[in-house]
This record gives structure tokens, sequence and C-alpha cells, in this order.
């Protein structure tokens, strides 16, 4: 992956959450607007499925697909919003609990990600568990925050969460904590954040 690919999927990130916090506040019952909001998240899911091999998530995802389906041809659903928040909160309590699951194990998530960059000394294993951690309590933060959201304010305040907080979280978190690690830790071999998505690929790659 290149720096003008990473760009560019950046950039339709941004304009698939500027795009579903409208079409949330808008149309957020309309059967388009419900294929429009979590047909790329299923086809993504399903794309990494089918590259990783993956075969229970791709049959998962074709039985959601299959629901989407049911749902547009219905004419969508009575209580849509609700949808939308049990997928936004599922989404991230199955993350954290994969990322919890690793801690487990000697090598957290994180850790395997890291070795795969370069060796890791027993202070890396060390700090990319707690890496790992800060990532699980996002991920449960999120989750409960975005039930919290929606039963004690506005819509329009969830939806803003969801398609424009969310990321911007996320990519607040990835990009400070690689800021962040050289400060605290000197010793720590440089990387980009291009290689980090290179190992990422690689260990995908892997497992196929």
């Amino acid at each position: 992956m290149s720096a003008w690919q990473l760009g560019l999927g950046l950039l339709g990130a941004v304009a698939y959450a500027v795009l579903s916090h409208l079409l949330m506040l808008h149309a957020a019952g309309q059967p388009w607007a419900v294929a429009a909001l979590l047909g790329p998240l299923l086809a993504l899911a399903g794309a990494v499925a089918w590259r990783s091999r993956q075969r229970s998530l791709l049959a998962g995802v074709l039985v959601a697909c299959a629901m989407l389906a049911g749902v547009v041809a219905r004419g969508g659903v009575e209580d849509i919003n609700r949808l939308y928040v049990l997928q936004h909160a599922g989404i991230h309590l199955a993350l954290g609990l994969s990322f919890a699951l690793t801690l487990r194990t000697p090598l957290s998530l994180i850790g395997r990600i890291a070795q795969r960059v370069h060796p890791l000394t027993p202070d890396m294993v060390a700090y990319t568990r707690r890496v790992t951690v800060s990532w699980v309590v996002y991920f449960f933060g999120m989750s409960a925050l975005s039930v919290l959201v929606y039963v004690a304010a506005p819509w329009s305040d969830w939806s803003l969460l969801a398609n424009v907080g969310t990321p911007v979280a996320m990519a607040a978190l990835f990009i400070g904590e690689h800021l962040l690690r050289y400060r605290l830790h000197p010793e720590f071999e440089r990387v980009t954040m291009m290689d980090a998505v290179r190992a990422y690929r690689r260990g995908a790659a892997a497992h196929r």
C-alpha cells in the first residue's frame, strides 16, 4: 500500500462518515439509506474475510447481507435508529473482545503486529501490552458511550458521535500513541505508520 493509496482510503473514510451523518439525520428510516449505510461496511468485512479465508466470518457477513436485503425489501424497520446503535456498539464490543483475548497470551495483539516490523525486547513487549490494553479500554468505552448517548441525548448527538467522533477519536489514539511512543521510550527503533500498516497486511497474508 503506497502513501497515496492510504491517503485515498482515508479521504474515502471521511466522505463516508460525513455522508452517514447526513443520511442518519435526514433519511434514517429509508430502505435505500439503510443499504447505503450498512452495505459498504458489510462489503469491507466480506473482502477481509475472503482475503484472509476466514470462513466463519464470511458466513456471518453473508447472513448479515441476507438480513439487510430483507430489511430493504420490507421497506425498513420500525426502529431503525436502534439498529444503527446496535451495529455501532456491537462492532466496538467485538473489537474490544478480540483485543482483550490476546492479553491472555505472552504476546498481545499489538505485540504480534510490532514483531513483524522488528525484534522485540522485554520492554517493548510490556509496552505493546499496555497499548493493547489502551485499545481495549477505548473499544469498550466507545461501545458503552454509544448506548449512553442514544439513551440520554438527541439522535443528532448520537449520529455525530458515531459518524464523526468515532473515526476522529480512533485516529487521535493511533497517531497520539505513535508520537508518544518515542517520547516515553526513545530507545525504541523508529518505524513509520506505513510500516505498521504493511506489517498488519503481511500478518493477514500469512494467515491465508
